[in-house]
């Protein structure tokens, strides 16, 4: 945490004229030094971040501070811009997948599953995905969902000084990470959607695996909800805390567990369902008020609709072992499934075989497949998703060619700070770090 502007009197100074002397270089730090004077010692201006361990990420909040009261706040964002959406017209469709995984590392599924479903859109093959593929999608959404929500709750008490809080988050994240690498061959940024299904079907045992460890990862969030919502000191730091009325919700175009603490049932699973979610019963839990600890409860309730989404999912994939995880379609198809060797290295070797020794057209139609990618219709497109923090929603334009005319991510975390200021002005300096806990933005998605 640095302090600045502040007043400042060398020796010189003193013995020459008795007033402060302030330095203020940049937009309108000249004025804040200006009121600073005016309003005395008491009126100090922070920075807290962008490298401050309690800001969820590489963000800098601006804060006026009268004793341990906040008077203003200002989000500073942009330290973790990587230029996602421009770079990816510049790669075909399907490497956009390797993009757009990397904006909310914490959940990176459903920015594959956003973006996958808005080429779907543009080429017009929505109904052709198949059942399998679509479940596979829903699993690996509803898994993701608990691991952000619990690392979000954890992270939110470490920085309250419980540390047990994270140490039991990242258990259960492990386990989550564990059947992600066990499908994906990856533990996070997966690259595993794909337009028109998935990148491969799920080993053999994975079903087996998964329900193995769930019940540990039902346990874990049981734990974790009994030392927290009936603790004195997180109801103390989390009741009526970062309080944000419903008007000003709709006002900010907030979405997600923040709306649903309020008290209203908006999730796109059940208004706006994609990928199947119709077929699966569960509810949307509510709360009667948005406070940080009424959007703790309702993420952890959530954890446990999800779960019960997953055994359901898990059923499904039973009843469809052996169809297709990719649409019909050769022109748009991923060529080959690229399911690991025996040997751990590269591609399968008997795909390699075939496409090397038998049959030219296939090898040909991988290479161009591969390098050109597939051609979609002129036209735009957009998709929206339940993400774990919120709405996230997908415009891409397509002129006709190989890659994106423009690709544009509406994240969820950036539309939700705006909410920020309202949460935490008039409050304690301590409790604007719970009222950024109560957003749990990822600053990758709100920078992109």
């Amino acid at each position: 945490m640095s302090q600045m502007p502040h007043a400042t009197k060398g020796v010189d100074e003193v013995k020459s004229q008795d007033y402060p002397a302030y330095e203020a270089v940049g937009g309108d730090w000249a004025q804040i030094a200006k009121d600073a004077e005016q309003l005395g010692e008491e009126h100090v201006v922070i920075n807290l971040g962008p490298v401050h361990p309690a800001t969820h990420g590489v963000l800098r909040m601006q804060l006026e501070l009268d004793g341990e009261y906040v008077k203003e706040v200002r989000a500073a964002t942009g330290f973790l811009h990587t230029g996602i959406e421009k770079n990816m017209e510049y790669r075909t469709w399907t490497q956009g997948v390797a993009y757009c995984t990397r904006m909310d590392y914490v959940a990176p599924i459903f920015q594959e599953v956003a973006y996958c479903l808005a080429v779907e859109k543009l080429l017009g093959i929505t109904d052709q995905i198949p059942e399998r593929a679509q479940a596979i999608r829903v699993l690996l959404m509803e898994l993701t969902r608990i691991s952000s929500h619990i690392v979000g709750i954890g992270s939110d008490g470490n920085e309250l000084g419980a540390t047990t809080m994270l140490t039991l988050c990242f258990r259960l994240r492990e386990d989550i990470l564990r059947i992600l690498e066990d499908i994906t061959g990856l533990r996070m940024n997966h690259e595993f959607i794909r337009p028109g299904g998935v990148l491969e079907d799920i080993p053999e045992g994975s079903i087996e695996y998964i329900r193995e460890l769930l019940p540990g990862i039902r346990n874990t969030i049981s734990e974790m909800q009994d030392l927290t919502m009936a603790n004195p000191i997180f109801k103390l730091r989390h009741v009526d805390i970062a309080v944000t009325p419903m008007s000003a919700m709709m006002a900010l175009s907030m979405t997600g567990p923040s709306v649903r603490a309020g008290g209203v049932p908006w999730d796109l699973r059940k208004t706006q369902p994609y990928c199947g979610y119709e077929k699966y019963e569960f509810d949307v839990p509510v709360a009667d008020k948005a406070d940080a600890y009424n959007r703790v409860q309702v993420k952890y309730e959530e954890c446990y609709q999800s779960l019960r989404i997953i055994y359901q999912v898990l059923d499904q994939l039973e009843k469809t072992k052996g169809q297709p995880v990719m649409v019909a379609d050769k022109k748009i198809a991923w060529p080959a499934q690229l399911s690991i060797g025996t040997d751990g290295q590269g591609t399968d070797p008997e795909h390699v075989r075939e496409i090397m020794t038998e049959d030219m057209e296939s090898l040909i139609h991988h290479f161009k497949l591969i390098t050109e990618g597939f051609r979609v219709p002129a036209g735009q497109a957009y998709q929206m998703v339940e993400h774990p923090k919120g709405l996230i929603g997908v415009h891409l334009v397509s002129s006709g060619g190989t890659r994106p005319y423009r690709a544009h991510f509406r994240d969820p975390g950036f539309n939700n700070m705006q909410s920020l200021a309202l949460m935490a002005e008039g409050a304690m300096l301590a409790d604007t770090m719970m009222c950024l806990a109560a957003i749990d933005p990822v600053m990758g998605g709100v920078d992109r």
